[in-house]
């Protein structure tokens, strides 16, 4: 769950959908309650309004109960609705009491006014009252009329918990709306993350080369900091092949120097000295080259492109022209539609020259080289008929930092850098003894249209 951002997202939204709607439900039944509570009220209040009609006066005036109303719900014993009138000591109860008399020990409300009661019931049951109080007949003569109607909460909690029965199936289609809604808004705002990722993997693909400023306001301090961090590496690249250049053109003045030293030396009839300095020099020219060809390997590879097919025929049709060159059959097959290689065209000519010239120098008569397409990567092999290398060495020669052409057996010069190219192209180089001769993979990702 740390990994995932979206995940977190999801749980976070899904818990807080949950509280929410928990929290609707105690809400909207608690609103409910009292309502149901209020209406309630009114309907007790309305009756007793009517149960004090039942107060009448005799010959001489003075009041007293009449029989009440028939009504159904008060002649049921323990039916949940009750009432009971009290007119001085005269009190009246409906049959639904039974021999349960509702508790009259405290003060009576001031009259004209209603008060609303939690009684006790004939059964220990809770019952919702309401208590109204008149005074009947003027005067010292005036007798307290006090009326109780009420009924059984149970039927509140019941009209709540079936409101809650319906109420349910409701917010559980809420809750799956608002969990697709939460779905939807963590994966449109999470896409532009989606979209730098998928930016950065075109970067390393050569389809783009740099973020780009057209993401949302939040992306754009993230793509700005890449981006610079693009040039600034591109720019320290360039300056690196600069001093790399600087230093091997510095070398060449000193060294073409010793060169007119060691001739001086030959003329004057010290030719084992002058073979000595040429030796020396000629090595540490070579070192220089190679050096300096490896700092000119490209810093934007990845946008780069060249045609495998094109480099192979320049570079041939240059070879055909050395003496050896000249009588080797050099056969060429290329796919068609001719692929392209994500690799800078003048890496790409360093590293195929090098693998021509060696084949060139160890083949009998045949050089073949073959470039085909095979889904994300193209391949060009190199192969020539001569004697190969030894299977111990084969497999340790492309590796990273072998010096090929330091080994004493003339067999590689220049792999060292082709596979530098190769790596830093993000490509493989590999090598197979055919019997009789060597074959020489390059393998680079297929160029792909920038976007």
């Amino acid at each position: 769950m740390r990994r995932s951002l979206r995940l977190r997202l999801l749980v976070v939204g899904a818990f807080a959908i949950v509280v929410t709607l928990w929290g609707a439900a105690l809400g909207l039944a608690l609103l409910f309650e009292r309502h149901v509570e209020r209406v309630a009220v009114g309907d007790l209040e309305a009756r007793a309004q009517t149960l004090a009609g039942i107060v009448e006066h005799d010959a001489e005036g003075v009041p007293r109960l009449a029989a009440p109303p028939p009504d159904r719900l008060y002649q049921q014993p323990f039916s949940g609705h009750y009432w009971q009138v009290a007119l001085g000591s005269d009190v009246q109860r409906s049959r639904s009491l039974w021999d349960y008399s509702l508790p009259m020990d405290r003060a009576a409300p001031p009259p004209g006014r209603t008060e609303v009661l939690d009684l006790p019931g004939p059964q220990g049951e809770r019952l919702l009252a309401v208590e109204q109080s008149l005074l009947v007949g003027r005067g010292p003569q005036a007798l307290s009329l006090r009326i109780i109607v009420a009924s059984d909460r149970a039927v509140l909690t019941a009209a709540r918990q079936d409101f809650l029965a319906d109420l349910m199936p409701y917010l559980a289609f809420l809750g799956l709306l608002l969990g697709i809604a939460s779905w939807l808004q963590i994966r449109i705002g999470l896409s532009p993350l989606a979209e730098v990722a998928d930016r950065v993997k075109a970067l390393t693909q050569g389809q783009r080369s740099r973020i780009g400023t057209d993401l949302p306001d939040e992306m754009l301090p993230l793509s700005r900091q890449l981006d610079a961090l693009l040039d600034a590496r591109d720019a320290e690249l360039l300056r690196a092949r600069h001093r790399a250049g600087d230093l091997a053109h510095g070398f060449k003045t000193p060294l073409q120097a010793l060169l007119g030293d060691a001739g001086t030396l030959r003329g004057r009839g010290e030719p084992e000295i002058a073979g000595s300095i040429e030796t020396v020099v000629t090595s540490m020219r070579r070192l220089v080259d190679r050096e300096l060809t490896r700092a000119r390997i490209q810093s934007d590879r990845h946008a780069a492109e060249a045609d495998p097919a094109a480099v192979l025929a320049r570079l041939v049709k240059v070879l055909k022209r050395t003496p050896k060159g000249g009588t080797i059959d050099w056969q060429t097959r290329v796919d068609d539609p001719a692929p392209r290689a994500r690799i800078d065209p003048d890496d790409l000519t360093e590293a195929l020259g090098a693998l021509l010239e060696n084949a060139m120098h160890h083949a009998d008569a045949v050089v073949e080289a073959v470039v085909t397409r095979q889904g994300s990567r193209v391949r060009i092999a190199i192969c020539d008929d001569g004697p190969g290398v030894p299977d111990t060495a084969l497999a340790s020669l492309p590796q990273r930092g072998m010096r090929l052409d330091e080994s004493g057996d003339g067999q590689g010069i220049g792999l060292a850098i082709v596979s530098d190219i190769a790596e830093a192209a993000g490509g493989d180089l590999t090598l197979t003894n055919t019997r009789p001769g060597l074959c020489v993979e390059l393998t680079l990702a297929a160029a792909a249209t920038r976007r």
